[in-house]
């Protein structure tokens, strides 16, 4: 009998400003863009959660050059796709038994929804144990900050990782801004944090069933990481 594609569940945020809520923020698009289309290339089915489910917000330096390309550009001229982003799915909803891999995107906003989202812990600690891929792209990884596995321990303790670099931040000019240093963070809770030589280059970490990318021209090549995982299986 012919298998089922692979089933990818996307993480997107509901957060549409900084604490400061001057300055807006939410969902970096290409990084759910370039993933998706990489998934849908290969035939993957695809669906989206957030932390309360419903509208997902878009950071506005993503819709502007030179940060827009023709896979955000065709998602926001389409009305299907469009309307995913209005009513995505709350944890409460997904069963993780029906996902083969999880796959955090980014954006600032992700650092307030993520980090303490018990809901999304669940399903990223019930796919992980039992092997399905659990990736993050960016600030996606505020995600797996707090997730701790069955027995305990932090899910990123011991094992190689990335994610937005505080150096980074500091160049982005939102150190000021964001409400935690994400890097530093990751360290304390004993991830082998890893990041590219230079600041905002495609960089990804692979440990086991565990994908990261670096920031937010890291998420093709995170995706086709996670795609080739899942196409070996």
């Amino acid at each position: 009998m012919p298998t089922a594609p692979p089933h990818v569940l996307h993480v997107v945020t509901n957060v549409g400003a900084y604490a400061d809520p001057g300055h807006a923020t939410g969902l970096w698009l290409s990084e759910l863009t370039h993933a998706w289309h990489v998934f849908a290339e290969r035939g993957f089915t695809q669906s989206l959660v957030s932390p309360s489910g419903g509208q997902v917000p878009l950071e506005p330096r993503s819709l502007a050059f030179p940060n827009i390309d023709k896979t955000a550009k065709a998602w926001l001229a389409n009305p299907t796709q469009m309307a995913l982003l209005q009513q995505t799915a709350s944890p409460d909803q997904i069963d993780a038994a029906e996902y083969d891999a999880i796959f955090f995107t980014g954006g600032h906003a992700v650092m307030y929804d993520f980090t303490d989202s018990e809901g999304l812990q669940r399903i990223t600690r019930e796919l992980f144990e039992r092997g399905a891929v659990v990736s993050s792209v960016c600030h996606g990884y505020c995600g797996l900050l707090n997730t701790r596995l069955s027995d305990g321990t932090y899910l990123i303790a011991g094992r190689r990782m990335t994610g937005f670099a505080w150096s980074e931040e500091v160049l982005a000019r939102v150190d000021k801004l964001v409400p935690y240093n994400a890097e530093a963070r990751a360290k304390e809770r004993g991830a082998l944090y890893r990041k590219a030589a230079l600041p905002f280059v495609s960089h990804v970490v692979s440990d086991a069933n565990l994908v990261t990318g670096q920031n937010p021209g890291s998420a093709r090549a995170t995706a086709k990481r996670v795609a080739r995982l899942l196409s070996a299986r």
